[in-house]
């Protein structure tokens, strides 16, 4: 599968940092960059809204400076994560910011827009989509994405319910573009295992939550440390999409984990980052079904580093 120039020659590793609620930062994004994979952050994480402009112009810079200094292993490109529903009143200026900046990865969820993906284009830039099954996949690409995030079983954050192995089969039926598998992935046999299914690149959230730069409570660092799959509950309560959180994080809360309500969602309100007014994001906490993985908390740039190293293990293991 042919994928474009800004990521078939800039990546060090086949991988893509996802982009975590409240959690990745410029010091996130930066780190990865630097590391040889894309680094991303939602828009909605620069608040107040004017701090886009700003965080923007850091990434820009520092990552040249970078590259300036390093040019025999230069920095992979960064991506901005636009929220496309309907609630979210920050699209348009975040787009705006977007385009003014030349962002050259933009990565759009909850629903696509031929609008939003003709505005990246003015520029040259790149629209990947979010999806969780085939019906999904195919009006992104209708609208105008360039490429596709399948979010599988397992996955952190808003996921899919369809095993990886199905829903990268599907899509590869009709599809031949830019192809992302997300889901429990945070070792590097699993992102070789990403590109034997027919996938291009793998897609990775939750190792990053326990690093030195993610901005996330200690407790929630740790906690990924501690636990494992089992420890991973699969709820719509808290946003009104499906997600996976940590058991011990909705225990703390005061809720029963075996036992939550379904939520309406129609009630999904992003005009604030969120749909909940407690805010029950910044306690209950997220994250997929690979934290078994999760050993330390430490430095992005090593997470990266053992990934690499365990790819390259993984390749030699099957004499690719």
């Amino acid at each position: 599968m042919a994928l474009p120039p800004i990521l078939a020659q800039s990546l060090r590793l086949p991988a893509v940092a996802a982009p975590l609620f409240i959690i990745s930062n410029p010091d996130l994004v930066i780190a990865q960059c630097q590391a040889g994979i894309v680094g991303s952050f939602p828009s909605l994480n620069a608040r107040p809204s004017g701090t886009l402009d700003a965080w923007l112009t850091r990434i820009k810079s520092e990552l040249t400076t970078y590259d300036a200094a390093h040019p025999e292993a230069p920095s992979a490109p960064f991506a901005v994560n636009l929220i496309v529903h309907k609630s979210n009143d920050r699209l348009n200026e975040d787009l705006d910011l977007c385009v003014q900046h030349q962002v050259p990865l933009v990565i759009t969820s909850l629903g696509a827009n031929s609008d939003v993906n003709a505005a990246i284009h003015s520029y040259g830039g790149i629209v990947l989509h979010d999806v969780i099954n085939n019906r999904f996949a195919r009006k992104a690409i209708e609208k105008g994405a360039d490429g596709l995030i399948a979010v599988a079983a397992g996955a952190g954050g808003h996921a899919g319910a369809t095993s990886p192995f199905a829903l990268v089969q599907e899509i590869r039926e009709w599809f031949d573009g830019p192809l992302l598998l997300s889901g429990a992935i945070a070792k590097g046999d699993a992102i070789l295992a990403t590109q034997a299914m027919g996938a291009d690149l793998a897609y990775i959230g939750s190792a990053f939550i326990a690093t030195h730069e993610a901005n996330a409570d200690p407790a929630y660092k740790q906690m990924l440390v501690d636990h494992s799959a089992d420890d991973i509950v699969y709820s719509n309560l808290f946003t009104g999409v499906h997600g996976n959180y940590l058991k011990p994080s909705i225990q703390r809360a005061g809720l029963d984990p075996d036992n939550l309500p379904q939520s309406d969602p129609s009630k999904m309100n992003f005009g604030s980052g969120g749909s909940s007014k407690d805010k029950a994001w910044k306690d209950i906490w997220g994250c997929g079904q690979g934290i078994g993985a999760v050993k330390v908390v430490g430095a992005a740039a090593d997470v990266v580093r053992r990934l690499q190293d365990e790819y390259q293990v993984a390749r030699q293991r099957l004499a690719i």
